[in-house]
């Protein structure tokens, strides 16, 4: 295998209001943060034990108790989605995966990618968008633009790989409702984010 490669987290700080706001109801916005925050703990932890060159949180907001040591922290820029996720690109100076916070399933040998025969990976998501995006040689334009959050930004960002060397890897479920946080936390029972799940439900939430 070459050298790891850069592994970046995008991610917004788990506030109430201000992330998951789709799994209010039937959660208040506080237990819809704690699940968030949970999700991104679990993200965070699969990415510390998975090689990398270099581990960064591209975070909107500040760093909290649920950041492990060794990553770096950037923040995210102004802007659409795209843009962000551009940017995020643009600050690695060799190959690099990107994922959200929105995939606590996630694991180390899902992330452990080679790029020394392909020249992307991608990951779609069964919402229609894509839960991981590499680039042997990051480019910025390539997500430029993309329209995001729709049932076609996936189709769209794997059009803008066309003509390059493409492993394409298992589609995930990404959190977005209470129904996707259950089937979600199913598959990955041994998790805080299914741990949270459980605590919320017991407790009468739902």
């Amino acid at each position: 295998m070459t050298h790891s490669p850069t592994l970046l987290v995008i991610a917004k700080e788990p506030r109430p209001g201000r992330v998951k706001t789709r799994l209010t109801p039937p959660f208040t916005p506080r237990q819809a943060a704690t699940l968030a925050e949970a999700a991104l703990a679990d993200t965070l932890d699969t990415v510390a034990r998975t090689p990398a060159r270099r581990r960064v949180l591209v975070l909107e907001g500040e760093p909290g108790p649920w950041l492990p040591p060794g990553f770096e922290v950037v923040r995210q820029c102004a802007g659409g989605l795209d843009e962000r996720l551009a940017a995020a690109f643009a600050g690695c100076d060799g190959p690099a995966l990107l994922i959200g916070m929105d995939t606590p399933q996630v694991t180390p040998e899902l992330l452990t990618v080679d790029f020394s025969d392909c020249d992307a990976y991608f990951g779609p998501a069964e919402d229609g968008g894509f839960w991981a995006l590499g680039l042997a040689a990051p480019d910025p334009a390539l997500l430029s633009g993309v329209p995001m959050s729709t049932p076609s930004t996936g189709a769209v960002q794997r059009a803008r790989l066309a003509g390059m060397r493409v492993r394409d890897l298992p589609g995930l479920r990404d959190v977005d409702t209470a129904g996707d946080a259950e089937a979600v936390a199913r598959t990955a029972p041994g998790g805080r984010f299914a741990a949270e799940l459980a605590r919320l439900s017991a407790a009468g939430t739902r």
